[in-house]
């Protein structure tokens, strides 16, 4: 009931005050034709005046309301690799993995860029990209900064003050440089609980919970970009944070026939992380050399602690599993460019050691209240991976209209692992790509690609571990292998002129190797690779659209559906299922900025269907019992100021599972079974940004 009060009174204060401005006159203006692309070259050219209507006051603004197009994540494949990030900044990759393409935008002041452009990826010189690849032409100047202040307020839960991030770039004697500092986090939780049915004695019970969850994030990056007089290009980034995560979760029950019992989960996570990426680029010979470095090294400990306090009982039962941990990846590569036969040629070479260095502990409680260590084999080691790969590449254009981008070479790899259980192995594999794009200068574009791939294990996989608060274990096994696939996806944008864009993504992979949870024995599991080939199938529509030619002036609405089938045979059962995870997602996100005022208003929902999750001696299924919204306001000059209110969980969407653990395997009788809710009410955001 709160949330719709308060949706309604910011529904009223909107509608209330656009009333008002729409009876004076006002500085913003809202271009009510759409945002067309200039068509160049086979590039499709932006300039910042078109987002005007949208104020944005850093490159992330305006790339975030580019029509139809979306940021890809940093990739996890291993290494560096080939480019995967579909944005380049001055025609340069942006090399680094905790240097995502956002955090670079948000540091370029929206003063900085000249032009934005889009141009398929098949017809760049890059080897690694296909669709749509957005090039920001950016030029930095005197020296500028933004800022932004997001705090946000929880019923009960509690308030997140700090979240923000302050931005500064400019020019210097030395290079172009940005520095940035951020802090994300939230805190989550809420009230409810679960009742639990033991169908061995035939009694079933409410568990009363009301988990406390809390994550901060400070985070200190910067960047150095340097042009020389020779043609030659010399980049680094470096970034530093420090990511802090506590969890407190009491629950109160009582058994019938039993005394009342409190049982407490604690859970704190601490870790450091540092990494440092540059490159080099130059002129050599007929073509260019491009030399790449990365350091990149995560530390910390963390623990996970379940005890349960009986009315009566003197001395609690419980147990605690405690990990610290260092991991580490550095990479050399080079990369060398060059034109011949009307193709442009990349050959490269990369070398990567990746490891992990754990120390982990597993203690029970005695009946003195005392933790005695339980031994754990497996669970203190060293994994390591030397790598190596080599890769040769050329893209070229098939007439005026076709591009075509192949890519093939061989990894070779080293994988290690010391103690009891440890073992050596080498490794080689294949890997490439083939990819063709279709741009005919109408309103449709296709791309099509073919890709053998190379997946990166997770070294904590080797490792044994406890978890405490759904008593389960996984035990060591050094028999990993890193999943292998052939991936192919077929794109297809569509463009609407004044309307906006369309873009249609379609893909298969075949995977071997999938790691999932198998047998080690009667009762233990843990990580490991599938016998059988598994599949998945993957659609995704991605839509922007501008409404100003359907009556709604100023309006934009971005759309995002995603499907996907999945397959894999259960190693217990020997029978086709789903992959861990869920079967579709979706959201939409509406926003209208009022013409001719500098208000705008807007409403986000989004939903995901049920995720499912196996072990081999549990099954678990979650989702929102509802799609989650949010509905904002925002005057884009407050003294100077952007000021956006939010209220989110619009829609009072609570947190659903149902549980149920075996005895031993998923094929034998059940331990118990659980139905959980969580309540946790709306969420209040304020946004408060500026320049200078």
């Amino acid at each position: 009931m709160f949330v719709r009060i308060s949706a309604l009174c910011l529904l009223l204060l909107t509608h209330n005050v656009l009333a008002q401005d729409a009876q004076v006159e006002v500085e913003v203006d809202v271009e009510s034709t759409g945002i067309l692309p200039l068509i160049e070259n086979g590039k499709r050219i932006y300039k910042v005046e078109q987002f005007a209507r949208f104020a944005p006051q850093t490159a992330a603004d305006v790339v975030a309301q580019i029509p139809g197009f979306s940021v890809s994540n940093v990739s996890n494949d291993r290494g560096i690799g080939e480019a995967s990030q579909n944005v380049l900044i001055n025609g340069q990759r942006i090399t680094g993995k905790g240097n995502d393409a956002m955090t670079v935008l948000g540091r370029i002041s929206v003063d900085s860029v000249k032009s934005l452009e889009i141009v398929d990826g098949a017809s760049l010189d890059i080897s690694g990209l296909s669709g749509d690849v957005l090039n920001v032409i950016a030029e930095q100047g005197t020296v500028k900064g933004n800022y932004v202040w997001r705090p946000q307020f929880r019923e009960e839960v509690g308030h997140h003050w700090p979240a923000g991030e302050v931005n500064v770039s400019g020019k210097s004697r030395v290079g172009d440089f940005a520095l940035g500092f951020r802090w994300d986090g939230f805190r989550g939780g809420g009230w409810g609980g679960s009742t639990e049915y033991r169908p061995a004695t035939d009694v079933s019970f409410f568990r009363d919970q009301n988990p406390r969850f809390a994550q901060d994030i400070p985070k200190l990056s910067g960047s150095l970009n340097r042009m020389f007089e020779s043609g030659s290009i010399w980049n680094i980034n470096a970034s530093v944070d420090f990511a802090k995560f506590n969890r407190d979760a009491p629950t109160h029950y009582q058994v019938p026939g039993e005394p009342e019992s409190i049982e407490i989960s604690t859970g704190e996570d601490e870790k450091w992380h540092t990494e440092i990426g540059t490159d080099y680029e130059f002129a050599l010979g007929s073509g260019r050399l491009k030399l790449i470095g990365l350091y990149t090294e995560r530390w910390g400990p963390n623990f996970n602690e379940l005890t349960t306090q009986q009315e009566g009982e003197a001395v609690p039962t419980g147990s605690k599993f405690s990990r610290d941990s260092t991991q580490g990846e550095r990479v050399l590569r080079t990369e060398y460019r060059w034109r011949a036969w009307d193709a442009d040629w990349t050959i490269s070479g990369e070398a990567a050691y990746n490891f992990i260095d754990a120390t982990s502990t597993f203690e029970v409680l005695d009946s003195n209240g005392a933790y005695q260590i339980i031994p754990l084999p497996g669970a203190s080691s060293r994994v390591d991976e030397k790598r190596g790969e080599s890769i040769l590449s050329f893209s070229r254009p098939l007439g005026q209209e076709w591009s075509l981008q192949v890519s093939g070479g061989v990894e070779y790899s080293v994988l290690s692992q010391d103690g009891l259980t440890g073992k050596t192995r080498e490794f080689w594999r294949p890997k490439g790509a083939v990819s063709v794009a279709w741009d005919p200068a109408s309103e449709w574009e296709w791309n099509l690609k073919l890709q053998r791939k190379v997946g990166q294990l997770n070294f904590f996989d080797f490792l044994a571990s406890v978890d405490v608060n759904n008593d389960n274990a996984n035990g060591a096994n050094p028999e990993l292998v890193p999943p292998q696939s052939w991936l192919l996806s077929a794109n297809a944008i569509r463009s609407l002129g004044q309307y906006g864009k369309v873009t249609m993504t379609v893909e298969y992979e075949d995977i071997t190797d999938l790691v999932e949870q198998v047998p080690l024995g009667p009762i233990l599991e843990a990580p490991g690779n599938l016998p059988e080939n598994s599949k998945r199938f993957q659609a995704t529509l991605n839509a922007g659209l501008l409404l100003d030619g359907v009556g709604i002036p100023g309006g934009k609405l971005d759309a995002f559906v995603t499907w996907r089938d999945t397959e894999l045979i259960d190693p217990l059962f020997g029978t086709p299922r789903q992959f861990n995870g869920n079967q579709y997602y979706w959201n939409l996100d509406f926003r209208q900025d009022i013409p001719s005022t500098p208000w705008t208003w807007g409403l986000f929902a989004e939903k995901q269907a049920k995720n499912y999750f196996y072990r081999l001696d549990y099954e678990e299924v979650f989702w929102g019992s509802k799609p989650f919204g949010q509905i904002f306001l925002e005057h884009k000059d407050v003294f100077g100021l952007k000021v956006r209110f939010a209220v989110a969980n619009l829609f009072n969407s609570k947190d659903r599972s149902e549980t149920v653990n075996y005895v031993d395997r998923r094929d034998g009788p059940v331990d118990y079974s659980r139905d959980f809710t969580l309540t946790f009410h709306p969420i209040y955001r304020l946004q408060i940004s500026g320049t200078f």
